[in-house]
């Protein structure tokens, strides 16, 4: 009867061996579970910028950014898009509500601002120090964010050698910070009547949905997980 006991109790009682291959396969399973749950999770854009952003004058849901959301929505991309934008904003005002808008988790970062310092004729190098400023905590906020640089011409009208330092801002910062570079938002739009409201700055829907285009085709390289 003792040796009956015996060979049941070794039976029924699993080796140490096999006990840490169980574990072993719960803890992967564990975390393969946790990398599916990752990936599953929509990708996070926040555009981050002035009035071209916000879609002045025209109905939100017609501005470029609600369109890239309808593009991503139509390709099945999981993908949503955040809107910080602030009509009449500068490099210094972004710099100072930017921490706000990292509250929530970004994947994606698009900055899209410069224009209005432009347009009063900030000094480009503190306006290129915002803007890196800005980008400076994007990071420390999302190490492994993806950065996205919409660059701002001005028009000739402030001159050859105000514009041509200005426009420079975008891509050294790309560069510096290894952004994906939009050399110019407005490309195709700005300068076109037709594509622009009665003030010739802000574009119309139409125009809207060039710029869509515009930063779609740059977007989308970024989406691959």
């Amino acid at each position: 009867m003792r040796y009956d006991k015996l060979q049941f109790s070794s039976f029924f009682k699993p080796s140490r061996a096999l006990a840490r291959a169980c574990a072993c396969a719960i803890l992967v399973c564990t975390a393969l579970s946790s990398l599916h749950a990752d990936t599953s999770e929509p990708q996070r854009i926040l555009f981050f910028g002035d009035s071209l952003t916000a879609g002045y004058g025209i109905d939100p849901a017609l501005a470029y950014p609600a369109l890239v959301q309808a593009r991503l929505d139509a390709e099945g991309v999981e993908a949503k898009v955040s809107v910080g934008a602030v009509s009449g904003d500068t490099s210094a005002g972004g710099l100072r509500r930017i921490n706000w808008m990292l509250r929530q988790p970004v994947d994606i970062f698009v900055l899209a601002l410069g224009a209005n310092d432009g347009l009063r004729g900030v000094d480009p190098q503190v306006t290129k120090e915002n803007l890196q400023a800005i980008l400076d905590q994007v990071k420390k906020s999302y190490p492994e964010v993806k950065l996205v640089i919409a660059g701002i011409r001005m028009p000739p009208s402030l001159g050859k050698d105000y514009t041509q330092t200005f426009a420079a801002i975008y891509p050294k910062l790309a560069e510096a910070n290894n952004a994906t570079l939009i050399p110019f938002l407005l490309e195709g739009v700005g300068g076109y009547i037709e594509l622009n409201l009665p003030d010739r700055i802000h574009p119309n829907p139409a125009g809207h949905e060039i710029l869509a285009k515009t930063v779609w085709t740059l977007l989308k390289p970024l989406l691959a997980r």
